[in-house]
């Protein structure tokens, strides 16, 4: 089956519905979380996920909400 942009696009937005819902149950909202409309046109298999741009207070609740399952002191890792 030949992948169209509109078969690229489709899994990759079912894939940012279900990351928002992840992310809106631990309190972490991103507003700018979208499928990424240039690689979606593109040749890629898939579409890109946006994760897009947050506020320093957004930033902080999702270091608290990975660190709080498990996630590391990673490169650059804080105060």
């Amino acid at each position: 089956m030949e992948m169209t942009p509109g078969t690229r696009v489709r899994p990759t937005e079912e894939i940012v519905a279900e990351l928002k819902a992840a992310l809106t149950g631990v309190g972490v909202v991103l507003p700018s979380l979208r499928v990424d409309p240039v690689t979606g046109a593109s040749d890629e298999p898939f579409a890109l996920v946006a994760l897009g741009r947050c506020n320093v207070g957004t930033a902080q609740k999702l270091t608290a909400v990975l660190r709080a399952c498990g996630g590391g002191e990673g490169e650059g890792g804080g105060a």
